[in-house]
């Protein structure tokens, strides 16, 4: 199914809203904010992904094939309303999460191994990704239920690119968090963001964690947003904050290696479609689906700009939303992916080396059921448009609840840099969430 994409924002519009940079302000002038502690932080340690075969196993997925001209396989098939679908990409397999456990692939779909959330100290609403400076991958739960009550949050970090081998998982406490966070990534640092008390930005270094060695874990005051998927070649980490105001921070050498925040860009958000996205209808009931969330769910740095999307009320309809933006807050392009009828849920970019641009969301409507779509843009396109809309996958039935999703997943490709990848959600006959990986191949140049 393939659908031309129509226009609810101009490029023009965005671009002239934020000529003004930093508003006059200048850099060396911005605020720094230092740590408001540190804190040592052992490793448990775990010598393979199911711990040599003594973790459950989960077996679902595969079943590869091409739809509408992509190679398409099935991720988790056991979901809920709540999936929460992930992926990574690097070292020749694809690592997918969702809320109900961990999944392994080849490339070409064959499944490898999977297991559950517990195996891994347990938790929920994971966000992972490859680091393609470290070669290997890191990802979140937040466990709410441990019995010492600190509320961790266990990023697991593998020792290598294969993520059927070891890893190291540093519960680090987030004790008056809640769920909602996000993980990030530079050459230097691996970072945290989570709603709930007073302290909701931790960052610690990516080497010693790769190794498997205690970490200094470095907290900070207030939230500083969602923490940015660092593709480029740099130290420095940045969060982006998108409120009443578009926020950028970043965390970077103090001079004694330890970090320090400091303010990169702030503008008011004069964005003109930025509502909270209203439920979205879908066949066969009046139940309307939660739409997703008019804060990015992530943010990739490559070619020394940020990209993101969100959903946004677009006349009255959740519309998926996207950018293009400079490190000093200006806006290079965006677009909206709407259309009259249908509701655009769920989204998440991914961005190659070239600046070629994927965005992977769900179409739903009063005709049709919760579906996997994507969008892509080359480089070279007309700035702030996508090409048709993809379909990866048809949705068999409505959900029963307002809860859908959270979250979608797309990447890059950690091994060529070039290809893309998304995960969506879809509704099976029940209604309940099963999820669809599809591969968008990239183009030499």
């Amino acid at each position: 199914m393939h659908r031309r994409l129509m226009t609810c924002l101009t490029v023009g519009l965005t671009v002239c809203l934020f000529l003004n940079g930093l508003n006059g302000n200048d850099k060396s002038a911005l605020a720094q904010q230092s740590p408001s502690r540190t804190e040592l932080i052992a490793p448990i340690h775990k010598e393979s992904f199911d711990n040599d075969g003594q973790c459950r196993q989960r077996k679902q997925g595969g079943n590869a094939r091409q739809v509408n001209g992509y190679v398409v396989f099935d991720g988790a098939q056991d979901g809920n309303r709540q999936v929460d679908p992930q992926i990574a990409v690097g070292g020749g397999f694809v690592f997918h999460a969702t809320n109900s456990g961990l999944l392994i692939y080849k490339k070409d779909g064959t499944y490898i191994n999977g297991v559950s959330q517990n195996c891994f100290n347990g938790g929920i609403d994971p966000k992972l990704f490859y680091s393609r400076h470290h070669k290997n991958f890191v990802f979140d739960l937040w466990n709410p239920w441990d019995k010492a009550k600190l509320k961790p949050v266990n990023v697991a970090v593998s020792e290598t690119d294969d993520p059927t081998g070891a890893w190291n998982i540093y519960p680090i406490p987030a004790p008056d968090g809640k769920d909602g966070g996000g993980v990030g990534y530079s050459s230097k640092w691996i970072g945290y963001s989570f709603p709930g008390g007073k302290e909701q930005t931790f960052v610690f270094p990516a080497t010693p964690a790769k190794s498997g060695t205690a970490v200094d874990v470095y907290h900070f005051e207030g939230n500083f947003g969602q923490p940015v998927f660092t593709q480029d070649d740099t130290k420095d980490l940045y969060f982006l904050n998108v409120g009443r105001e578009i926020v950028l921070t970043k965390i970077t050498d103090s001079g004694d290696g330890t970090p320090v925040a400091v303010e990169a860009a702030r503008q008011k958000n004069e964005l003109e479609y930025f509502g909270w996205p209203p439920k979205s209808p879908q066949s066969g009931t009046d139940q309307k689906t939660s739409s997703g969330d008019r804060r990015p769910k992530n943010i990739v740095l490559s070619g020394g700009f940020l990209w993101w999307s969100h959903a946004v009320n677009c006349d009255g309809r959740s519309a998926v939303q996207w950018h293009q933006m400079n490190l000093d807050g200006t806006f290079v392009q965006s677009g909206m992916i709407r259309d009259e009828k249908r509701s655009f849920i769920q989204t998440t970019v991914a961005v190659n080396m070239h600046n070629d641009l994927i965005v992977g969301f769900q179409e739903v409507g009063n005709d049709m059921f919760i579906s996997p779509r994507f969008a892509f843009r080359r480089a070279s396109d007309p700035k702030g448009t996508l090409r048709e809309t993809v379909s990866i996958g048809e949705g068999q039935g409505s959900t029963d609840g307002v809860a859908w999703g959270d979250y979608s997943g797309s990447t890059v490709d950690g091994d060529n840099r070039i290809d893309l990848w998304t995960i969506q959600s879809v509704t099976d006959k029940d209604g309940k969430g099963d999820t669809v990986i599809a591969k968008l191949p990239g183009e030499e140049k």
